[in-house]
């Protein structure tokens, strides 16, 4: 098994050790390369699946990446507290649109405290150009 294989294994999620995840993740066509408490990598190849009805990347997925990737992340931090997260507000932002190809993720933490986590998640065209931006604050639960 490989380190990114043994880490996706230990997210409150079925996703057994495979970088495209299953269900959602799936359907949003990440693929995850990284997957830490202190950051998390993905990327995904554009398509027409990915569309609105203007020919567009639709921004419901730019808010689903957000979401889900600053999960993984806030999950595996809290984790070794004996705690899991669950959504609190996801703030996100666009700045131009895209149609086709790759998009690149990355996912850090602003704030990780007793209660709550802060991520900061960045989509980004191959060349660094923004295309969304958006901020997920999670709160600390028991199991």
């Amino acid at each position: 098994m490989t380190d990114l294989a043994e880490t996706l294994a230990r997210l409150p999620v079925t996703l057994d050790g495979d970088p495209h995840g299953r269900g959602f993740t799936r359907a949003l066509g990440l693929v995850l390369t990284e997957v830490s408490p202190a950051v998390v990598r993905a990327h995904a190849d554009i398509g027409p699946q990915h569309h609105q009805e203007a020919g567009i990347l639709h921004g419901g997925w730019h808010t689903s990446v957000v979401e889900t990737v600053g999960s993984f992340g806030a999950h595996l931090a809290a984790a070794g507290r004996g705690q899991s997260v669950v959504g609190v507000s996801n703030f996100t932002e666009f700045f131009r649109p895209h149609r086709q190809g790759r998009l690149d993720i990355e996912a850090l933490p602003v704030h990780q405290g007793r209660t709550q986590q802060v991520w900061e998640v960045r989509i980004t065209r191959p060349d660094g150009t923004l295309v969304a931006r958006g901020q997920l604050r999670l709160q600390h639960v028991d199991r």
